[in-house]
Parts: C-alpha cells; sequence; structure tokens
C-alpha cells in the first residue's frame, strides 16, 4: 500500500460521533403530555382522539421537517406576471401548503364552531396548543380564521360562514365561491397609528347596496398585514360616522383580484413561513360590518378569541421548548452523569416544568371561561380580565422561558438545524401581534375600573384556593389591597397584573396539578424564595418528580 492510499484511510475516520441527544421523534403532543390529556378528560373528553390524531404530528419527522423547509424557504411576492399584469400574490414553499392542510384538515381553526359540544373552546384550544409545537407560522390563518367566524354573523355572509368551516384547505387564487375552503385574515395598523386604531387614515366611500352586502370603495394603506393572500380579511376605514368595520374580498365575482396593492413582504426576525406585508388599498371593493362608527368596537368583539389563541399559542411554544430541553438533557451525558440528573440541571428543568405547567393551566381557564360566557355572567366578567391577563403572562413569559431551554442544548440549541433557534426568534412575537404587552395591561385596568363586579368575580375566582397554602393566603390578601388601593394613572399596571397572574396560577395548579407543583410554585413566587432567572428553586427532593411529571419523550 502506497503512501497516499494511508494517508486517504487515515484521513476518512477522525473520530467517532458519541454521546450527542438523541433526536426528539416518535413523541405525541397529547397522548404523552399528562397535563393535557387531564384537561381533555375534564373538560372536553368527546375531543380527546381529534388530539391524540393531531399529537401524533408534532414527534413525527417528516413534519419537523415541513416545518423547518417552511421556514427556510421564505414568502416570495409577485407583483406582475411576466407580461406586466398586476399579480400582488404570495409564493409559498409547498411545505408551508402541506403544513396549512394539515392544520385545517385536523380542525384547528374551526372546531369551536363545528363541534356542538360543551367545552369546544378548551377542545379547539388543545388543537392550537398541539399546533404551536408544530409550527408557529401556520398558527396564524388558523387563528384570525378561528376568530374571525363569529363576525361573519351577517345574513349576506352565510356562504362564507361554510367555506370558513371548511376543513379542505384550497391555495388556488380564485374567488371564494369557487374553492373548497377560505382563509380569513386581518388589516388594522396603519403607519401613524400603530395599536392605536383611533389614529386610522384610510377612508372608505359608499358606491351601492347589493346582495352581497352595502359595497363602500376604500382608499389608504395597512402598514401590517398578515397573509395576505386570504380569501378576505377584515379591516378598518373612516366614515362620515367615524372608524368603521369592513369586510374585504380577495377576490371579486368576475375572478378579478380586488384593488389590493401589495408594496412589500416584511423581512421579519421570525415567523418566516408566515408573510407578513405592507399594502395599499386603491378602490378596494369592501362590505360593511356592523354600523357605521363602531369599527373599534366590532373588531374587538373578535379580540377576544385572538388574545385567547395567543395565551395558548405562547404556552403551547413554551409546551415545546420544554420538550426540547428535557430530551436533550435526559439523553445526553456530561462529567460523568446524564445532564438531567445533575442538581443544578434538575432545578432549571423542574422550574421550567412548573412555569409551562402554570402558563398552560391559566390560558385554559379563559378557554373554560369563553364557553361559559355566553350563558353565565360570572364567566363572561372572568374572562373579560382574564383573557388580556393571560395574553400578557403568557406571552411575556415566553422568550426568557425559551431562552433558558436554548441554553440546556448549549450551542447545539443555537444553530439553526435545531429548531430551538427557531423558537428563540418566534418567543417575543405574541407579545406585540393582537396588543402589546403594555396594552393587555391597560386593559386589565379599564375593565375594572369600568365594571366593579368585574374585580369581585376575579378575586372570588382566585379566592376559592384560600387556605390551600399560607404563602398563597398572605399573597391574596396583599393582591386584594393592592386592587382596592386608589391611583392616579396606570403606572402600576405591569406589576399589578403579575401579582393577578400568579394568583390565578396557583388557583388553577391547586385544582389540577401534583401537590409538589402546587407548592413549590407558592413557595418559589409567591413566598419570594426564587431568584430572578430559572434554576433558583430551593433544592429539594421533589424537584426531580416534577421533571418526571413534565416529561414526554420517555426512553
Amino acid at each position: 500500500m502506497t503512501l497516499a492510499a494511508n494517508v486517504s484511510g487515515a484521513a476518512g475516520v477522525t473520530h467517532q460521533v458519541l454521546n450527542q441527544a438523541e433526536p426528539a421523534h416518535g413523541w405525541n403532543a397529547f397522548s404523552d403530555d399528562k397535563l393535557l390529556v387531564a384537561i381533555a378528560d375534564r373538560y372536553a373528553p368527546w375531543a380527546k382522539e381529534k388530539a391524540a390524531r393531531l399529537g401524533t404530528y408534532a414527534g413525527d419527522e417528516a413534519t419537523q421537517e415541513l416545518a423547518r423547509l417552511a421556514n427556510k424557504h421564505t414568502p416570495e411576492l409577485r407583483t406582475h406576471d411576466r407580461f406586466g399584469n398586476r399579480l400582488d400574490w404570495v409564493d409559498l414553499h409547498p411545505a408551508w401548503h402541506e403544513l396549512m392542510a394539515l392544520a385545517f384538515g385536523h380542525e384547528v381553526h374551526s372546531l369551536a364552531w363545528t363541534a356542538g359540544q360543551p367545552g369546544a373552546h378548551v377542545a379547539r384550544g388543545l388543537l392550537s396548543y398541539v399546533w404551536n409545537q408544530i409550527e408557529h407560522g401556520v398558527g396564524c390563518p388558523t387563528g384570525m380564521t378561528y376568530a374571525a367566524f363569529p363576525g361573519l354573523a351577517q345574513p349576506e355572509f352565510a356562504t362564507w360562514r361554510e367555506k370558513v368551516l371548511s376543513t379542505r384547505y384550497d391555495k388556488r387564487p380564485l374567488p371564494y365561491r369557487q374553492k373548497t375552503g377560505a382563509t380569513i385574515g386581518y388589516a388594522m395598523t396603519e403607519k401613524q397609528g400603530g395599536s392605536d386604531l383611533r389614529q386610522t387614515q384610510t377612508t372608505a366611500r359608499f358606491l351601492e347596496d347589493t346582495k352581497d352586502g352595502r359595497v363602500y370603495l376604500l382608499a389608504g394603506h395597512k402598514w401590517f398585514f398578515s397573509v395576505p393572500q386570504s380569501d378576505g380579511f377584515f379591516t378598518l376605514a373612516q366614515t362620515r360616522a367615524g372608524v368603521t368595520c369592513f369586510f374585504v374580498p380577495g377576490f371579486l365575482p368576475d375572478g378579478a383580484r380586488n384593488s389590493l396593492r401589495i408594496q412589500r413582504l416584511k423581512d421579519k426576525c421570525g415567523n418566516r413561513s408566515n408573510a407578513s406585508s405592507e399594502v395599499e388599498y386603491h378602490d378596494t371593493l369592501a362590505w360593511l360590518v356592523g354600523e357605521e362608527g363602531h369599527g373599534i368596537r366590532e373588531i374587538l368583539s373578535h379580540a377576544h378569541l385572538t388574545r385567547l389563541d395567543f395565551a395558548i399559542g405562547s404556552a403551547g411554544l413554551m409546551r415545546q421548548a420544554l420538550t426540547l430541553a428535557l430530551n436533550h438533557a435526559q439523553t445526553r451525558r456530561s462529567f460523568g452523569l446524564v445532564l438531567a440528573e445533575q442538581p443544578m440541571m434538575t432545578n432549571i428543568l423542574a422550574d421550567l416544568a412548573i412555569d409551562s405547567e402554570a402558563s398552560t393551566l391559566m390560558a385554559f381557564r379563559v378557554a373554560r371561561a369563553t364557553d361559559a360566557m355566553q350563558s353565565d355572567e360570572e364567566q363572561r366578567r372572568i374572562a373579560r380580565v382574564a383573557t388580556p391577563l393571560a395574553k400578557f403572562w403568557n406571552c411575556k413569559r415566553a422568550p426568557a422561558f425559551v431562552v433558558e431551554a436554548l441554553e440546556c442544548h448549549g450551542g447545539n440549541g443555537f444553530i439553526e438545524e435545531n429548531p430551538m433557534a427557531r423558537l428563540y426568534r418566534e418567543a417575543p412575537l405574541n407579545a406585540i401581534w393582537e396588543g402589546t404587552s403594555n396594552m393587555m395591561c391597560m386593559d386589565v385596568l379599564r375593565a375594572m375600573r369600568k365594571d366593579p363586579r368585574v374585580t369581585e368575580a376575579f378575586m372570588a375566582e382566585v379566592g376559592r384556593s384560600r387556605g390551600a397554602d399560607r404563602h398563597l393566603d398572605r399573597w391574596l390578601d396583599r393582591l386584594g389591597s393592592d386592587i382596592a388601593r386608589p391611583r392616579n394613572d396606570d403606572g402600576h399596571g405591569r406589576r399589578l397584573c403579575n401579582a393577578m397572574a400568579y394568583a390565578l396560577q396557583a388557583g388553577e395548579l391547586r385544582e389540577h396539578s401534583a401537590p409538589e407543583v402546587f407548592e413549590t410554585f407558592c413557595r418559589s413566587r409567591l413566598q419570594g424564595d426564587w431568584g430572578y432567572v430559572f434554576g433558583t428553586l430551593d433544592s429539594a427532593p421533589e424537584l426531580k418528580e416534577i421533571v418526571a411529571r413534565a416529561t414526554v419523550l420517555r426512553r
């Protein structure tokens, strides 16, 4: 054998690949999650089979690859065809369309409206929670379509309602009547106003009355419009009566594209698979929704559902991050021990598990209130305050949570091949969409100031746990005093909402969780026996039990 051959052979093998974490495949995001199964058993047992079918995809290697591809190959704007005709369309990777078909086929967008069973919003929440462990960009059109359905109550929108409830996703750029199903979007934000919808500049002028509704023509712009390829969308514009809500079809009845000009697609930090755009209206055809001048009130009636979906979505995102961190730490060794068995890492994982469970239970408490709010005035009041509260807290906790879960992976978590990198970029978004954290806190304060019975309902809800833990009792005493104290401004809003969120989470943990989770939560979050970062719990034997409870990938 020649020297060259020896060198070539030696260069072929430099080392063995050892001690890498096992791939996070082969788990069911519903059936293997003790907490989620318990929620379904108690509040929507009829939905367990549906949730389990969807849950298999979270741990499916092929579906995980679809999520990676959809985020790697981002949407492309096509303003014109090759002949110079305007298209104003968005091309998306085939992986996006496969994921959309999967989500809509499993009723992530529609189950709350089609089930005809008790606990329909809880059941739909289970699907959304699971979906947020599959791919997050698709969660935008599923969530918007879910929230839009009640807004299509006018008789002239009957065919739209049928298409919206369809489980047959249809990507074709056609008028909605020619399609097997429809997706709905929202276009509200303008450059000058941001979240302040009262500053809307877009104008609408009346054109005619038709069988499809009162027709107006819109002129103006929208600064953020996600899923501009939607079949229809809600928007706001000024009439003589003030800010008014309209519904805009993507295509006209004759097959032509509505006069909607997509200026560009946003180059977003995260949520890369999903197209977000800037658009202009050039005499864009729209139908009146509700009454002129009542547009903000109309659109806020949808916001309850979008905010609920974001609270559930962020909890689902945290659950995915926890699952990945647990899998990595439980299948990799360092310094002679499995990572998860090292005391400091056990502390971190247990701390994350507690936060994940508390956030999940709070989100589903809002879903339960939503199920009951039409028939129970007390639940309606709880939903009124707990929805912005849960949206604020869960969406705000998600980024710090994901950073800690990423660090559990070491450098392996910070590369794009690992889904943790995608979660890292995704985590901050839900705190911005559908109202920032400050707006949610302002809404909590507004709800309690406007109707003292809302405060009474909330305090009665969290007060049901009195006597279960002395730390919680003291927390509730202070919370009652803080809420009752007169204030000159809303500068205390975040501090108060923090206290309210912990009170609500503690009550839900007492009702639905294991004793060691509830007691550790109260000792750390309420007594103050906790630091400023995850992993600062008081060391105790039950931390291993908390980690075991949260584990879904059991090897």
